[in-house]
């Protein structure tokens, strides 16, 4: 019975996440209950805990994380200089005259500010308070435009700078040097957030694309769903060079993001400073940085890092507590007496972190499924950056999978009250099933993850 208690904490801490606690507390509080039961019961080495000041100092001090606040900092500041609200006047411009021109261009955008900032509530409320009202006026359905809102917000899951990818580049390291000790090999080689960065760009591209392609089946075959193009535009179409102003910030913010670091010139966490300080230009250029705008950007930074960095905490201590009873080891056998190897192994961890995003949010998961199960999967010869674009993508189904899924509640609180929530429901489970085929194709080209990396680097 003693060796199954790491199965017991994982149960207990998703029994009390389900409660309605905080995440960080539950991780901390459930590791400190089984451990000093552990101790009272005997079977707890004590001297486990004193790791705990020199791996909170470790995370404290980890550079890869600074990545997150400046992240952050970048896409509030954006949130607030208006470049959404262009960016969709302007691509509904140019393909307006298309069949569900509209609905393209919301996934372009979506896109666009994934690129730009990488924080998937920002790009949801924001598309919902400006296309919505558009896209429900021109006679889409209800169902379809708030499924595209929903989806194309969710893009700043797996489209670089993410900062759901700067998490789990840090979480996967660590697992990749654990699983190089367990089977005794000692190199300085792990995995880096730039690496993850590199492998979704193909993905994610992919992804956008077959949003657009299901777009465009439903404007031709269901146009009771989605208007003709010709109905979508104004009757004043904008001038060339007013779609190229409008374009320009938030291309040049990505390319000078991503772009520093595919050409070597900077890592992510730099990279990220290097946004944060575009990002502050940008809405000084338009006007738009006041003292207010300053404050209230700063103060939603600072809520979003400490909320990240409390969860890293408990998330550490409970990671300690479960390896101190061998749960490693008990998750290594589990994996081990499946039948068909590796193959069979990924479907049950893909299959488990689906499931879970049900009822989790993706930090959620990310602190507490994938230290378990990572190292075990690496020790198995599976390629890191293949498995993080591969958990990436996973994850991502957590902000759409009703019932709690976070772009649907995002969403719900700036939509129009006679929108009913099945009808949100309803819209999103179509790219829900194109999310789950993008990790079938995946799984069966491993190279679209793996190949950009391997020239980059």
């Amino acid at each position: 019975m003693i060796e199954y208690i790491p199965l017991f904490m994982f149960a207990a801490v998703c029994v009390v996440l389900l409660m309605g606690y905080p995440v960080a507390f539950s991780l901390a509080g459930t590791a400190l209950f089984f451990a000093f039961g552990g101790i009272l019961a005997g079977i707890f080495d004590p001297s486990y805990l004193n790791a705990t000041p020199s791996r909170l100092y470790g995370l404290i001090t980890n550079q890869t994380l600074i990545a997150v606040p400046l992240f952050v900092f970048m896409g509030c500041m954006l949130q607030q200089s208006k470049i959404a609200e262009n960016l969709l006047e302007s691509m509904a411009q140019v393909f307006g005259r298309v069949r569900g021109g509209l609905g393209i261009s919301v996934a372009i955008v979506g896109a666009l500010l994934a690129a730009s900032t990488g924080i998937v509530g920002a790009t949801v409320v924001t598309m919902g308070l400006i296309s919505l009202p558009t896209m429900l006026k021109k006679g889409y359905s209800p169902a379809i435009a708030t499924g595209t809102i929903c989806a194309t917000g969710t893009l700043g899951q797996i489209i670089p700078p993410s900062i759901a990818l700067v998490l789990l580049g840090d979480v996967l390291s660590s697992a990749y040097q654990q699983a190089q000790q367990n089977q005794g090999i000692f190199s300085p080689d792990t995995v880096s957030v730039g690496d993850l960065f590199v492998g979704a760009m193909i993905p994610g591209l992919i992804l956008v694309i077959l949003y657009m392609l299901y777009l465009l089946s439903v404007a031709w075959f269901r146009p009771d769903l989605i208007p003709h193009g010709s109905t979508e535009t104004s009757s004043e179409p904008q001038a060339p060079k007013s779609i190229l102003r409008d374009l320009t910030p938030a291309l040049l913010l990505i390319v000078t993001v991503l772009g520093s670091i595919l050409s070597g010139i900077a890592t992510p966490t730099e990279a990220a400073g290097v946004g944060a300080l575009g990002a502050l230009l940008l809405a000084g250029a338009r006007r738009q940085l006041t003292g207010t705008v300053l404050r209230d950007v700063c103060q939603s930074t600072t809520k979003v890092t400490c909320m990240v960095f409390m969860i890293l905490i408990g998330a550490t201590l409970f990671s300690l507590v479960f390896r101190a009873y061998n749960g490693d080891e008990l998750i290594q056998h589990i994996f081990s007496q499946m039948p068909g190897g590796e193959i069979t192994a990924i479907i049950v961890v893909m299959l488990v972190i689906f499931l879970l995003g049900f009822i989790l949010d993706f930090i959620e998961i990310t602190f507490v499924v994938v230290p378990i199960v990572a190292p075990v999967l690496l020790m198995m010869d599976i390629n890191p950056v293949w498995l993080g674009i591969m958990i990436a993508l996973n994850l991502q189904t957590s902000f759409l999978t009703p019932p709690f899924g976070f772009s649907l509640f995002y969403l719900r609180g700036v939509a129009p009250d006679h929108i009913k929530t099945t009808q949100i429901y309803k819209g999103v489970a179509p790219f829900i099933g194109i999310q789950l085929l993008m990790l079938i194709i995946l799984s069966l080209w491993p190279g679209l993850a793996t190949w950009l990396p391997d020239i980059v680097y």
